[in-house]
């Protein structure tokens, strides 16, 4: 299911890549894609898998509120994947019916209240202006792991809808064979979302770094503030690596502006922006803004044009990586803003 990029496989790991799969394989129950594409540089991998794990799966915010966030993120990004593996997840902690309500656009109809506020929160994370992100429902204690688990799966639909095939995990026609397979699928995984997990433990493949100021709202708790940090660096230095700076300028200055709408189906909006540039600066920074702002533009055409000038595949990572994360961050400023003027007492 992988496309572009050629990570080895699993069983040729060793050393701290090998251990972070075995942490992977004991918390999240197998070593999925996600995890594989990022395996060409274990700096990203390491950053992806402490910021999924810490934001996600351990804290105080119940794992099923969270898997819910994921399907609903996954929605908004139409990523059908997402969307099944997540849904998979949220039955696996007893939550069937919410399944269905946010697969069938009826959030509106989930009986819990907590849980349709914040799955309705969630499907407007793409829309900064929407009185639902306005009044968060839920605490400026709960926020840094609801927030960072928004963020970090916009970062991971994006990467799912250009290096993945972006079929359901369950291939399968049939409704109702399908959702008799995803049933059966969360039993499976049923004990392992439940079980009890050490907060911090994915930190030991990580190293301390500065936390950027627009994740400020992640500060007070130690360990989604350090695997935040860690990733941001990690993705940092992949941006450095195979994006110029007027690349990373220009794609940067463009995602700023952005306020979550759909450019459509026309890429001439990306050719503008990238206008100033030339060769395989904007080559690079063309595939960069699509990959932040509209994945689905992205066809093979495209990235082999790319990989025409870059061959090796981590360049391609890094730029899918650095955009992927430079998008996601950008919705996490809208996302935090009611809790940044709470904090400084604005209305």
């Amino acid at each position: 299911m992988i496309k572009y990029i050629q990570p080895p496989p699993v069983s040729a790991a060793n050393g701290m890549l090998h251990e972070m799969y075995g942490q992977i394989r004991n918390d999240f129950g197998f070593v999925g894609d996600i995890f594989t594409i990022h395996s060409l540089s274990p700096s990203l991998l390491a950053g992806l898998w402490s910021s999924m794990r810490e934001t996600e799966m351990v804290g105080k915010v119940p794992r099923s509120i969270k898997e819910a966030v994921a399907v609903a993120v996954a929605k908004s990004n139409q990523c059908p994947f997402c969307v099944d593996a997540h849904s998979m997840m949220l039955m696996a902690t007893g939550n069937n019916q919410v399944v269905q309500r946010i697969n069938s656009d009826q959030a509106e109809l989930i009986p819990d209240e907590k849980m349709r506020s914040v799955v309705q929160w969630a499907l407007a994370t793409r829309s900064p202006g929407s009185s639902l992100l306005l009044n968060p429902p839920f605490t400026n204690l709960e926020a840094p792991e609801i927030i960072g688990t928004a963020v970090t799966n916009h970062y991971i639909t994006r990467m799912i809808d250009v290096l993945l095939s972006n079929q359901s995990p369950i291939p399968v026609r049939n409704a109702f064979l399908k959702k008799l397979l995803q049933r059966a699928v969360a039993l499976v995984f049923a004990s392992s979302v439940r079980k009890s997990r050490n907060q911090g433990a994915s930190l030991v493949f990580t190293t301390e770094s500065e936390l950027p100021n627009d994740f400020w709202w992640a500060e007070h708790h130690p360990y989604i503030r350090f695997a935040l940090a860690a990733f941001a660096d990690a993705v940092n230095r992949a941006g450095e690596q195979s994006l110029t700076e007027d690349s990373r300028t220009v794609v940067k200055q463009h995602i700023d502006a952005w306020t979550g709408e759909e450019p459509g189906i026309s890429r001439q909006w990306a050719e503008k922006a990238v206008s100033s540039l030339s060769g395989g600066s904007r080559t690079a920074a063309r595939l960069a803004l699509l990959t932040a702002i509209a994945p689905y533009q992205i066809d093979d055409e495209l990235i082999h044009e790319f990989q025409s000038v870059h061959r090796e595949g981590i360049h391609l990572l890094n730029v899918l990586s650095w955009s992927s994360f430079m998008a996601a961050r950008r919705i996490g400023t809208w996302l935090s803003a009611p809790f940044k003027a709470d904090e400084e007492g604005n209305p």
